[in-house]
């Protein structure tokens, strides 16, 4: 095992779950004013809506579909009766489609950030960065999934990507297992991992900021005030 696989495969995982967890704690107890989407909405609304629109319908089940390939053991799917051929249909064409719709919203949301001059001069360089990471990310996850896998068939990531990322939890992580993973794979993995280290101190912290309590709370009475 070389120091660069040790570096990659090891060391860099770690160290990007390490900031992703001591910087959002850090911004939280320092920086809460700053713990905002700032919405540009006001300047621009259609482009935004569809943008966001089409990457939240996408990046749902792109997420699960990756908890379900990474995180759920092959043989546990067998068992749960999922076929070879059935997983790899969903996975290929399931996840190539919503990966499309994912791609296509976050290339509205990235185009309008630089090409709209107002929305641009609202943006930070965080900003700006985030949106192309997460555009590449995007685009590397579908290129991998709609080509690599065509081109190499034989390649399987649930037996190489898959147990590499579990052993990173288990704290056994072995790299030699991505050593003849595709450049395309390799590539997305290590980008997701470095959008994490990015996290914390970009708009992202605003996904932990959903306002359940809405659910639960009581309703509004407006009552018609009566004159005396």
């Amino acid at each position: 095992m070389s120091m660069t696989e040790q570096f990659l495969w090891v060391i860099f995982p770690y160290m990007c779950m390490v900031i992703f967890i001591v910087g959002h704690i850090f911004r939280y107890r320092t920086d809460q004013f700053s713990w905002t989407a700032k919405s540009s909405e006001f300047i621009e609304k259609k482009q935004l809506m569809l943008g966001s629109l089409l990457f939240h319908l996408g990046v749902i089940p792109v997420i699960l579909g990756h908890v379900a390939g990474l995180g759920i053991p092959k043989t546990w799917m067998h068992s749960l009766g999922v076929s070879e051929h059935l997983y790899h249909m969903g996975a290929v064409y399931g996840g190539g489609f919503f990966g499309v719709v994912t791609l296509a919203g976050m290339f509205l949301l990235t185009t309008r950030r630089f090409t709209i001059r107002s929305v641009r001069r609202l943006s930070t360089l965080s900003d700006l960065i985030v949106n192309v990471l997460l555009l590449f990310i995007v685009f590397m996850g579908l290129y991998a999934t709609l080509f690599t896998n065509f081109a190499r068939p034989e390649f399987d990531y649930r037996e190489t990507i898959s147990v590499w990322f579990r052993g990173l939890f288990m704290l056994s992580p072995d790299p030699a297992l991505m050593r003849n993973v595709p450049l395309s794979f390799k590539i997305h993995a290590l980008t997701g991992f470095a959008i994490f280290a990015f996290w914390p101190f970009t708009r992202l912290v605003h996904v932990w900021s959903v306002p359940l309590n809405y659910v639960g709370r009581s309703y509004i009475l407006y009552r018609r005030h009566k004159s005396s």
